[in-house]
């Protein structure tokens, strides 16, 4: 069975993120997620104020939950650096080994990057270098510290929850697969959001057909909006059903904004899923 975990961002957002895990744990959940250690989210606002990680360390391993993935840089490439800018390399390079630390510290075995938006200066096949090379590099020392980092596409049409992923440069997951097959390394994998992905491509089920292999986590909301899962034009039942027959072993994170109480959402979410 698919494993499922729960962005801890954007739910229980009134409580302190130590509360949300314990909740989480409550409602029989295996997994948590979150963006970056170094931001907090209160549902409206993402303020730049570290996490607590002392404690949230501490709640982990006393609900036995599984940090599954964080942020290493923005989708924008402002904070932690930006792939599609062969400056930022090292500027990026830093940034991730910081976070490995942080991810250690936690437990977790898997990261989360972004591309960056689009430089004009720059044409396509520039960027998309700079991407694989800043990978490349950055494979090694993922590799040495036990972490696989995914790279993540994302849509740049509907700016939910904040402010928006608009310039973003990747925003493909066709062409996310076709970078991560070209660098070619079990350290560097895909992160598909179904989210983000119905509202690029659609095509989510065939396409993660063809990429299971590279695929090593899976995020879900509802389209249009990005609230509950049986909230709008995705089956996600069905799609949970076809990870099972694919045998698929990662997480589904879920990650949306809730429409009712956060406890009785995850209730309903988890209901849904377990047919």
């Amino acid at each position: 069975m698919v494993k499922i975990g729960v962005c801890v961002e954007t739910l229980f957002v009134n409580l302190a993120y130590e509360e949300r895990i314990r909740k989480i744990a409550q409602l029989g959940f295996s997994g948590v997620e979150f963006w970056h250690y170094d931001q907090q989210y209160d549902g409206v606002n993402l303020i730049e104020k570290m996490k607590d990680l002392d404690t949230i360390a501490r709640t982990v391993r006393e609900t036995g939950l599984e940090v599954t993935n964080f942020l290493v840089n923005s989708p924008d490439g402002g904070k932690g650096g930006s792939l599609v800018k062969p400056e930022n390399r090292e500027k990026y390079l830093i940034r991730l080994k910081e976070v490995i630390l942080i991810a250690h510290k936690l437990n977790c075995k898997k990261l989360t990057t972004c591309s960056g938006n689009q430089v004009e200066r720059l044409s396509y096949e520039a960027q998309r270098k700079s991407i694989i090379n800043t990978l490349n590099e950055a494979s090694k020392i993922v590799e040495n510290a036990g972490i696989t980092l995914m790279l993540e596409p994302l849509n740049s049409f509907v700016n939910v929850p904040h402010k928006g992923h608009k310039g973003c440069f990747l925003t493909s997951s066709l062409e996310g697969a076709k970078i991560i097959r070209e660098i070619n390394h079990k350290n560097i994998r895909l992160l598909f959001d179904i989210y983000h992905m119905q509202i690029m491509e659609g095509n989510i089920i065939s396409t993660i057909e063809n990429n299971i292999d590279i695929i090593a986590h899976i995020q879900g909301a509802g389209v249009p909006g990005r609230h509950e899962l049986w909230i709008g034009e995705l089956n996600y039942p069905n799609i949970i059903k076809r990870l099972n027959e694919l045998g698929y072993k990662g997480y589904f994170g879920l990650e949306y904004l809730p429409t009712i109480d956060s406890e009785r959402s995850l209730k309903m979410t988890k209901e849904l899923l377990s047919h």
